[in-house]
């Protein structure tokens, strides 16, 4: 900042300089406000005052809004350069570099129009600046539009468009020059069909509960629907269906049915009609399969239409769901499933009798878990129920097998040795089975390691079951305690707020860690009134060297096992 100023007596009496080439080129041409508003902006420049444009505006009886359009409008003649409009700040540039100056017209080149102009406005009830009427001639100055066509611009932006403004309308217009459209029978024939289209919005906003005036985007979309191929019935039938909803939602409907080919209203119809069919069948399908269908019509679009145009009807696919539920699938699994029974053929009436198969498989394979114990039901699980009843065995014949694979870690691929060795001993009755044959000949080496390593698990975990049974219920004693209990409670809260202070609050410390030991004392206290230590806390092993898991630190089997 200098060290010297002029005083407020000095400033009032200073001048304020404004270029003769604004006067003699831009001022006879702007709007009254608009120069008022250019030379308080500049007397501001050299003046040392502290003022926004928002006092400015209200010194000079302006909005707020035209204040600042009327500075966009110098902007264009090139006097100014709005450096930010929120808030506004302007940087004013010299008149004789200014690139924007309105060109000299002739008045009475434009008398006719400018009266049909007017007229049209009138009609909306939009009244012209000068600087906006500075604009509509410079763009007929520059631009080889006919000044008919471009009334016809106004005309049908005044009867269509629910807000008018003088840039609404040269943005439709230079739309129609870059088009090569400047004539009155070119702009006459781009919005012959207006009408008719507007009848058309208008029946598609009372069938979708619209309440608004069609906008340029509207009859946009309405012309893509047209050049893509689509009937206005089909329209029709899509708004219908969708009952309430948004242009926005018209769209996505539409690109929908495009995508499906369905262009007539016949087709839009036949469409939602066969989407109907697929979307209750999708939740059919997941009601049989026991999950929870987020959306069905997801499920449709992705799965059931797909699987329908494969050749499967409803009722194959609620047979698959119901035996996919039993091999736990869901709806992807499901797919895959199908996927592969096309793949080997297996549609139409095929369908039924494979599902009747695997039934037949899946109770089989619940009376081998009830011998057996846990046995997985899974699509490889069955196939190899299936080679067992091929290779001719009778499932009393399988049931003995399973009872002789109980103890077995992996009882089918035992049951299925056992059943290759009866096949070859040409033995298919349970009769038949020599006494002298004991089941155990049969297991090989490595199912007979399987049994001993899981002998050996389960030998260890009952240890450590045991161990850790009676911590908890040590645990269990100390935390029925209330005193316990709340002093537990003050040792977890001082831990956290002590090292929390050693980071924000040293000087917190000491009475923190006081507190915290105090908290440490009435918990040992407490554990000496129930008669129980830190030791009890934790489980107690059996072996010390391996913790009951069986298993040494350097990896090897602790000898502490006992068969």
């Amino acid at each position: 900042m200098s060290f010297s100023s002029f005083s407020k007596d000095y400033t009032e009496r200073a001048l304020t300089s404004v270029e003769n080439q604004f006067i003699t080129k831009y001022l006879p041409e702007a709007d009254g406000d608009a120069v008022r508003v250019y030379l308080y902006g500049l007397y501001l420049c050299s003046s040392a005052r502290d003022f926004d444009a928002a006092s400015a505006a209200k010194l000079l009886g302006i909005p707020s809004a035209k204040f600042t359009e009327y500075f966009a409008f110098w902007e264009e003649c090139g006097l100014v350069q709005i450096l930010s409009r929120d808030p506004l700040f302007v940087e004013y540039l010299p008149v004789n570099s200014a690139v924007g100056k309105p060109k000299p017209i002739r008045p009475e080149k434009y008398a006719a129009f400018n009266r049909e102009l007017f007229k049209l406005l009138q009609q909306a009830g939009k009244d012209l600046k000068p600087y906006e009427q500075q604009r509509i001639l410079e763009f007929l100055e520059t631009n080889p539009m006919e000044h008919q066509a471009f009334l016809l611009v106004v005309e049908y932006s005044v009867r269509r468009d629910k807000e008018l403004t003088v840039s609404h309308i040269l943005n439709r217009a230079k739309a129609l020059v870059r088009e090569n459209k400047c004539t009155y029978e070119q702009v006459e024939a781009e919005y012959a069909d207006f009408n008719a289209h507007q009848e058309e919005l208008l029946k598609i906003f009372n069938l979708l509960g619209v309440f608004r005036k069609p906008q340029e985007s509207d009859y946009e979309l309405l012309a893509h629907l047209r050049q893509a191929g689509m009937e206005i019935g089909a329209v029709y039938a899509a708004a219908e269906n969708l009952k309430k909803g948004s242009m926005k939602a018209l769209r996505s409907e539409t690109e929908e049915l495009l995508a499906a080919n369905a262009l007539t209203e016949q087709a839009v119809r036949a469409y939602y009609e066969t989407r109907s069919e697929e979307t209750e069948l999708a939740f059919k399908i997941g009601k049989k399969l026991g999950v929870k269908v987020q959306s069905a019509r997801a499920m449709a679009s992705e799965y059931v239409g797909k699987w329908n145009a494969m050749g499967y009807t409803e009722e194959d696919l609620l047979a698959l769901a119901s035996l996919g539920m039993k091999l736990s699938f869901g709806y992807p699994e499901l797919d895959a499933h199908i996927g592969q029974l096309a793949a080997r053929g297996i549609t139409g009436s095929q369908v039924g009798e494979y599902c009747r198969l695997r039934e037949r498989q899946l109770k089989l394979l619940q009376r081998i878990q009830s011998v057996c114990g846990v046995v997985k039901k899974t699509e490889s699980a069955l196939d190899t129920a299936e080679r067992w009843l091929s290779m001719g065995f009778s499932e009393e014949m399988i049931l003995e097998a399973a009872k002789r694979s109980a103890n077995a870690a992996a009882p089918l691929p035992y049951i299925t040795k056992l059943l290759n060795d009866w096949k070859e001993l040409g033995v298919f009755a349970p009769s038949e089975i020599p006494e002298r044959e004991n089941y155990k000949t049969y297991k090989s080496e490595t199912a007979v390691a399987a049994d001993e390593r899981s002998e050996r698990e389960r030998y260890y975990a009952a240890r450590r079951e045991r161990a850790e049974r009676r911590a908890e219920r040590a645990l269990s004693i100390a935390r029925k305690d209330e005193e316990f209990v709340r002093a537990e409670t003050d040792i977890r809260k001082g831990e956290i707020e002590t090292a929390r202070a050693e980071v924000f609050s040293p000087e917190e410390l000491p009475r923190l860690k006081e507190a915290l030991e105090q908290a440490r004392a009435r918990r040992e206290s407490a554990m000496l009134r129930l008669h129980l230590s830190e030791r009890d806390f934790l489980p107690r092993y059996a072996c010390e060297k391996c913790s009951d898991t069986g298993f040494l630190p350097d990896g090897r089997l602790c000898d502490c096992y006992q068969k």
